[in-house]
């Protein structure tokens, strides 16, 4: 996953840009640049590797020595941004989120014989390379831009900064956010909606589905009009989203609340735990809403130390990960020997930090430990945000208890089954995870409470990883 910032100022910009960019830290762990222009000494590049370090300790010197109008940032998973290019179009540079499905094709039957590219460590082009490449078969940026959304198997939303302004881009089916932001000394545009507020901008639009705009600080000109037909992830509210952002005007720190407060119904009279908690800090918000609804307090049985550790999935090897979730947690004695624990997530993936945690807790004494999620089980891995992206659909724990329940690889008819909450098998797949993860009880979230939670018409959300719809 990814996050940009970019602004277009009448006075220097590198400010909004440093701490724009620093906004988006919990969508990348591992990549960053800034770039930024300036009539005077034109393009000026940074990009540094934060897998251990946050971006603000990285950037700082820039913060102070760059200089310029217009810039653009980007915190990444995954490629390092943004990247500098001199082409027909002169000198530009470029930053994207998203993920290329068919980059192996474009190169192969669109670009063939008339680039190169440098391979990334993993054996893989840099997407934001390639889009640039695509941009640069035509014979201006509009055109470029509508190429690129027009081959792309996936999804790209992308910002280009030239001399001139900034030009920038969503996603033609609207995959992921960009907002605009507005103040007398011009605009900014950001993936997410905060990032800008605390620097004196105010909300100015968000952007439709593969919209195109340039940004200056005069203004924000339409350039292709956006299409009528959006499929936002609904990820960017169960799990992407810091709980201060909005998408498409609805706020996750709401959603989350809502699908707390429908899990709650769903288990009236089933089930009285002592306490009601969230597995910090991803599922506070749901919590917070089950324990509203269900009247059952809420409470925190365990705290995350969070400030010299690193993200817990940035090591490369599972253990790994697993060892630092389970060492950022600290027990609450009191609030957990010999209590019955509710507690929340907003989704599981593979499943092996919340067994972690559940393990952990029963060892700190709890007399059991009901586990409830603030999303569907995902079923698939993600074609469109690079979600699990490094990891294959069998390393879900959905697949690998389906595999065990079937005895070998569904048909796409039975995995339908399995994404059914009023099904047989739903419920065998469920007793089946519960058991494996070591939960007294387990529930998720339906589809349809979700949906609801986000508010939008289900038509214009994505809903692929949990039903395989496109």
């Amino acid at each position: 996953m990814g996050g940009f910032f970019g602004t277009a100022l009448k006075e220097d910009c590198v400010f909004d840009l440093f701490y724009g960019v620093d906004y988006h830290s919990h969508l990348g762990t591992r990549r960053a640049g800034l770039t930024v222009y300036s009539e005077e000494s034109g393009f000026d590049k940074a990009i540094h590797d934060i897998e251990n370090t946050p971006f603000r300790t990285k950037f700082t010197s820039e913060a102070n020595d760059m200089h310029g109008n217009f810039g653009i940032g980007c915190i990444s998973d995954y490629e390092a941004q943004p990247i500098l290019v001199r082409s027909h179009h002169g000198t530009f540079a470029i930053t994207t989120v998203g993920k290329i499905n068919n980059a192996d094709e474009i190169v192969e039957t669109i670009l063939k014989d008339r680039v190169h590219f440098f391979e990334m460590q993993n054996g893989e082009i840099n997407q934001t390379e390639l889009a640039a490449a695509i941009i640069n078969q035509k014979d201006n940026f509009i055109e470029g831009i509508r190429y690129v959304q027009e081959l792309v198997d996936g999804s790209l939303s992308l910002m280009i900064l030239t001399p001139k302004g900034i030009y920038v881009a969503r996603d033609r089916l609207g995959r992921t956010p960009i907002v605009l932001g507005r103040k007398d000394e011009g605009y900014c545009a950001s993936f997410e909606s905060f990032a800008y507020l605390n620097l004196g901008y105010s909300d100015f639009r968000e952007l439709g589905p593969g919209e195109i705009v340039v940004m200056t600080p005069e203004g924000v000109r339409t350039l292709v009009a956006p299409g009528k037909d959006m499929k936002i992830c609904a990820f960017m509210w169960v799990y992407y989203g810091y709980p201060s952002s909005s998408y498409e005007g609805l706020s996750v720190e709401e959603m989350r609340n809502i699908c707390g407060r429908h899990l709650a119904k769903r288990d009236a009279g089933k089930i009285v735990p002592d306490l009601v908690a969230g597995v910090p800090d991803s599922g506070i918000a749901h919590a917070i809403g089950y324990a509203n609804e269900s009247g059952i307090p809420f409470a925190r049985p365990f705290v995350k130390y969070t400030p010299t550790w690193p993200r817990s999935f940035t090591p490369t090897h599972q253990s790994k990960r697993a060892l630092i979730a389970k060492m950022k947690l600290i027990p609450i004695h009191d609030l957990i020997d010999g209590k019955k624990l509710l507690l929340i997530d907003d989704s599981i993936v593979r499943g092996t930090q919340l067994r972690e945690t559940t393990e952990f807790l029963y060892t700190s004494g709890a007399k059991e430990v009901h586990i409830r999620t603030g999303c569907p089980p995902v079923m698939y891995g993600c074609r469109y945000l690079n979600f699990s992206r490094s990891n294959s659909e069998m390393e879900l724990i959905t697949r690998r208890v389906i595999r065990e329940l079937e005895g070998g690889d569904p048909s796409e008819e039975v995995l339908r089954e399995y994404s059914d909450p009023n099904s047989e098998k739903y419920a065998a797949m469920l007793e089946a995870i519960r058991e494996k993860l070591h939960f007294t009880s387990l529930q998720y979230c339906r589809l349809d409470d979700m949906l609801d939670a986000i508010g939008l018409d289900p038509e214009q959300v994505c809903t692929y990883c949990w039903n395989g719809e496109e």
